[in-house]
């Protein structure tokens, strides 16, 4: 079984459609609910489908779901302990006490990968073996039609984005004993600066410098450090794609170059770029120009599955390997199933119409975005390197109120509003023993405060809508708390009516709007 499994995907893929076709009826109480599956009552469907993905690709049209549910049953009795006969007198033999734990994970129990490389084979689980290679070559495939096509390897780690970083600069440890220092152009997020710290380097942070509106990698500073500490003492350069305006993606062309000349590892965390047609084309070209070893990138925010997973990919088919072998022992194979089922149910036409919709989204919210932002004596930020997030300026409101931008967000919050970001000036944070000033702006001292929103895949007009109106009515109440205040500042004693719960009665009104915007 375990040379069968280490065949070609597209071979498997063959085999698997002709097994399907002679197959009998095979029963098993904890995968058929105690009735009989019979893997071939929909033989034609299940055929033409795995033969549509024999060369290990994307199928272009998804799959339904009764056919996708039969492909993993018929996967799932392809593992140990799921044969009737089955006697197993190991530490672990995929036994499950719950039934109902059995049937969320569709009996797939054994995980992927073996005590020394995640991407190996086990060869008394050659269902989730071959779960793992097909949904492996899937997402490559996926990747290829995103815009990076000439990379070779990829494999899907069930660690987030931060930690498949720290795998992947672990790696590297064993190729540049000597080295310490990673260089980072600054990015305003925790998990990608701490998965340096993780991994035991010192992160060296250059900071951007700032052309109109937007942040931009300091690409001087850059090779200056390089200079400075010298070639052989550096880890990587650490670089970034996707980010919250006003900062945009690396100058990754220009940093893959550098990288090339001083022999230097080029990681880059592509975290939300992969459904982005810039942030992708931008990765290609810096391939082709110059060096980049891996780039990872998070399932959930990609494919819309659960938190828990990454894909790790590269231009170098050994080093993806290496990086897969430095994963200690098994792993879980809940983030590999998602995205299969995710993707075979999807079809690549049906991913290639959320990433077509995603960019038309990303459009309207910034026509939305522009015109609420006018009519408050305010501004969208003119970001147009960044093709996923948008800000607009806060000035008035901090202008007038030193908590007012901060109150803001905790107004959209209450109302329901998640995922915008309001970053006021000033704020010193430090993470892992370093201080930022200014963090959550990517640089010491942006010139005003913002609102952060983004189009992320899976986004709709309707939210799009849906939060306008809301910020609109945020907005508004805070201008009127401000005139208020404007207006009574100069009163001594305030009227004995007006004494009433106002916390009381913001929340009051805070559940009748989220109810009215339900209702309608």
């Amino acid at each position: 079984m375990r040379e069968c499994v280490e065949v070609s995907v597209g071979l498997l893929f063959f085999l698997f459609a002709e097994r399907a076709k002679f197959a009998p009826p095979i029963f098993h109480s904890s995968l058929g609910h105690g009735k009989h599956l019979y893997v071939n009552h929909d033989v034609a469907t299940l055929s033409r489908c795995c033969l549509g993905t024999s060369q290990g690709k994307c199928p272009e049209d998804g799959w339904d779901e009764s056919t996708l549910e039969l492909f993993l049953h018929e996967l799932a009795i392809m593992d140990s302990n799921n044969f009737l006969g089955n006697c197993g007198v190991g530490e672990r033999e995929g036994r499950v006490a719950s039934k109902l734990v059995a049937r969320r994970h569709y009996r797939f129990i054994h995980g992927i990968g073996r005590s020394g490389d995640i991407s190996a084979v086990q060869p008394k689980a050659a269902g989730s073996s071959l779960l793992n290679k097909i949904t492996n070559s899937l997402v490559l495939d996926i990747i290829k039609l995103a815009g990076v096509h000439t990379v070779t390897n990829c494999f899907v780690v069930p660690m987030a984005t931060g930690m498949s970083l720290t795998l992947c600069f672990l790696t590297l440890r064993h190729k540049r004993p000597t080295a310490k220092y990673i260089i980072w152009p600054r990015i305003d997020q925790k998990s990608c600066f701490k998965s340096m710290i993780t991994a035991g380097f010192e992160p060296v942070v250059i900071e951007n410098i700032l052309e109109g509106d937007e942040l931009q990698t300091n690409l001087k500073a850059v090779e200056a450090k390089v200079q400075e500490l010298g070639p052989d003492n550096i880890l990587c350069v650490h670089s970034t794609t996707s980010c919250f305006a006003p900062r945009v993606p690396d100058r990754l062309e220009e940093l893959a170059v550098i990288c090339a000349s001083y022999g230097i590892p080029h990681i880059v965390n592509n975290a939300y770029g992969l459904q982005s047609s810039k942030c992708m084309h931008l990765i290609q070209q810096a391939a082709q120009g110059g060096r980049i070893d891996a780039f990872v990138q998070s399932l959930d925010k990609n494919f819309m599955v659960p938190v828990g997973g990454a894909i790790i990919a590269g231009f170098n088919d050994s080093f993806i390997q290496e990086i897969s072998k430095m994963y200690p022992g098994r792993a879980s194979a809940s983030p590999s199933l998602d995205v299969l089922i995710t993707l075979l149910s999807l079809g690549s036409n049906g991913y290639k119409k959320l990433l077509k919709e995603r960019k038309e989204i990303f459009s309207y919210l910034s026509i939305q975005l522009k015109k609420l932002s006018e009519t408050y004596n305010e501004r969208l930020l003119h970001t147009p390197h960044n093709p996923i997030s948008l800000a607009i300026t806060l000035k008035t409101l901090d202008e007038h109120h030193d908590k007012a931008a901060t109150h803001l967000g905790s107004m959209l919050f209450t109302r329901q509003v998640s995922g915008a970001r309001v970053v006021p000036p000033g704020s010193v944070q430090t993470v892992s023993g370093y201080t930022f000033r200014g963090f959550m702006s990517h640089t010491n001292n942006y010139p005003c405060a913002y609102l952060n929103a983004a189009s992320a895949i899976g986004m709709k007009v309707q939210e799009v809508d849906l939060f306008i109106k809301r910020l609109d009515k945020c907005l508004k109440a805070i201008k009127k708390e401000q005139n208020k205040e404007s207006n009574v500042s100069g009163v001594d004693k305030p009227d004995i009516t007006e004494d009433v719960d106002v916390e009381h009665m913001a929340l009051s009104n805070v559940l009748l709007e989220t109810f009215q915007d339900l209702s309608t």
